[in-house]
C-alpha cells in the first residue's frame, strides 16, 4: 500500500492492530527503496527467559490467571493476589565479557536503550543513581505490536508475554464492568488536560461516549495498540503504580515533530482504598509507539549503597531507586488526577510519597522504591530465569564470539 500510494491498504493493516510504528525489516526498506529514510530493525536472534523455557511459562500463565479476581462491590475491577518484580539475575556479571555481550543482545531492546539513553536523557541520566545506587534500568526485547504495553507490564512483574491474553481480557472486563468510575476520570482528565494547553472547547455527551466506546473496543481487540486510559486500568489490576519512561514527542522520518504523545509520567491506582495497594512501582519506556519493560539488575541491597533515607531490609532485597523528575528535575506528571487531587508541584510530590515508597538522595534526586527479593519471588519465574541463565553459563566465550550460531531453543513461543 505504502509502495503504490494505496491508502486504503494502510488504513486495513492499522485497523486489523498493525504497529504503523514498527521498525522495518531489510526487505522492506528494500521494498520502499528509501533505506536513507527508515531504520532496518535489529537482526540478532532473540532469547528472552520465556522462550528456553515453554513448559515453565504455560506453568506461569496459569498462576496469572489463578490469581486474578475480581473485587466483589460498586468497583469490580479486576486485581492480581500477588506482588512480583522481574529483575535480571546478578549472576549475569559472573560470565565472560562475550558471554555477557550476547546476552544483552538477546535480551535487550538495544534500539529502544539506545533512543532512551543517547537521543534523549530519559533513563538511566543520573550518574548517582545508576552507578552509586545500582539503579540502571535496562529495556526487555518484546514483540513489537499493539500487544507490546501488556507484554510489557508482564514482562516487567513476571517476566513473560500476555500470550493469551489474560491481562487483555482483564483490562476490558475491568473496563467494562467499571465504566462509569474510569469514565468519570477519564473525562475529568480530559477535559482539563486541554484546558491546560489553551484548548478551551466543549464535547457533546454523545461525543465523548463515542471517544469512549473506542477506548473500550481497543481493550478488547488483541493487536490493537493501548492509550494512557489503558495504563491507568492496568494500575489497578496490579495495585500498584506504574512510571512511564517515555519519548515527549511523536516524530516523522524526517525527524519533524508531530505532537505530544502524552504517556510519560506517574499512573497511580488512585480508585482502590491505598491500604489495598502496593507501594512497589513498575518502570516502562515508551518510544516511537512502543512500550518496553524496564527492568533493574539484582544488587546487594539498600544497606551497602545509603542514600537519603533509613531503610531496615537484609541483603536479600534488591531495592531500584526510580526518579520521579525528569532530567531537568521536573516533577513528573501524575496521570487522572480528579480536580480535588489537581494542585502544585509541592501538592503532587505529598501524593506521590502517599502513594509510592519515597526518598531524596544525596544528590537531591526525588525517588521511588522498587523492591523485590530472589528468596520470596515466585518460584516458577526463578526457575525460568536460571534455566535460561545455564544456557549461558555452558556457553565458552570463544563461541559466543562466533558469528552466526544460534541457539535451538531461540524460537518465539
Amino acid at each position: 500500500g505504502v509502495v503504490e500510494g494505496d491508502l486504503s491498504a494502510v488504513e486495513a493493516y492499522k485497523t486489523s492492530g498493525g504497529d504503523i510504528a514498527r521498525q522495518l525489516s531489510a526487505d522492506e526498506v528494500r521494498l520502499l527503496n528509501r533505506p536513507s529514510a527508515f531504520d532496518v530493525s535489529q537482526h540478532a536472534a532473540k532469547c528472552i527467559p520465556a522462550m528456553v523455557c515453554p513448559e515453565l511459562t504455560e506453568q506461569i500463565r496459569r498462576e496469572i490467571a489463578a490469581s486474578m479476581h475480581q473485587r466483589k462491590g460498586d468497583f469490580a475491577c479486576y486485581f492480581l493476589t500477588d506482588l512480583v518484580t522481574f529483575t535480571l539475575p546478578a549472576d549475569i556479571e559472573d560470565l565472560p565479557p562475550a558471554v555477557q555481550e550476547k546476552l544483552f543482545d538477546e535480551v535487550l531492546d538495544r534500539d529502544v536503550q539506545k533512543e532512551l539513553e543517547e537521543e534523549s536523557p530519559i533513563i538511566n541520566w543520573s550518574l548517582e543513581l545508576g552507578t552509586r545506587l545500582d539503579s540502571r534500568l535496562y529495556a526487555l526485547w518484546n514483540r513489537t505490536a499493539g500487544d507490546c504495553l501488556l507484554d510489557s507490564v508482564l514482562q516487567a512483574t513476571w517476566g513473560i508475554y500476555d500470550k493469551d491474553s489474560v491481562l487483555r481480557k482483564a483490562l476490558h472486563d475491568s473496563l467494562h464492568d467499571c465504566s462509569h468510575w474510569f469514565y468519570s476520570r477519564w473525562k475529568e482528565w480530559e477535559s482539563w488536560y486541554s484546558q491546560s494547553f489553551g484548548l478551551h472547547f466543549s464535547l457533546r455527551e454523545e461525543q465523548w461516549q463515542e471517544d469512549w466506546a473506542f477506548i473500550l473496543s481497543l481493550a478488547s481487540q488483541p493487536g490493537a495498540s493501548l492509550e494512557q486510559t489503558h495504563i491507568f486500568v492496568l494500575a489497578h489490576i496490579l495495585r500498584r503504580p506504574i512510571i512511564v519512561y517515555g519519548v515527549k514527542y511523536y516524530k516523522s522520518f524526517r525527524g519533524e515533530t508531530l505532537g505530544y504523545t502524552r504517556f510519560q509520567g506517574v499512573y497511580l491506582p488512585l480508585l482502590w482504598e491505598q491500604s489495598f495497594c502496593w507501594k512497589s512501582p513498575i518502570a516502562l519506556g515508551y518510544t516511537r509507539g512502543h512500550f518496553s519493560a524496564l527492568v533493574a539488575m539484582e544488587n546487594d541491597g539498600y544497606d551497602n549503597r545509603g542514600a537519603g533515607a533509613n531503610l531496615n531490609t537484609d541483603d536479600d532485597i534488591t531495592v531500584t531507586f526510580l526518579p520521579l523528575v525528569d532530567s531537568e528535575r521536573k516533577l513528573l506528571h501524575i496521570h487522572f488526577l480528579s480536580a480535588q487531587e489537581l494542585g502544585n508541584e509541592d501538592q503532587q510530590e505529598k501524593l506521590l510519597r502517599e502513594w509510592l515508597d519515597c526518598c531524596v538522595t544525596e544528590g537531591g534526586v526525588l525517588v521511588a522504591m522498587q523492591k523485590s527479593s530472589r528468596r520470596r519471588n515466585h518460584p516458577l519465574v526463578t526457575q525460568m530465569v536460571e534455566k535460561w541463565l545455564d544456557g549461558y553459563r555452558q556457553i565458552r566465550p570463544c563461541t559466543a564470539l562466533s558469528d552466526g550460531e544460534e541457539d535451538d531453543d531461540d524460537e518465539d513461543e
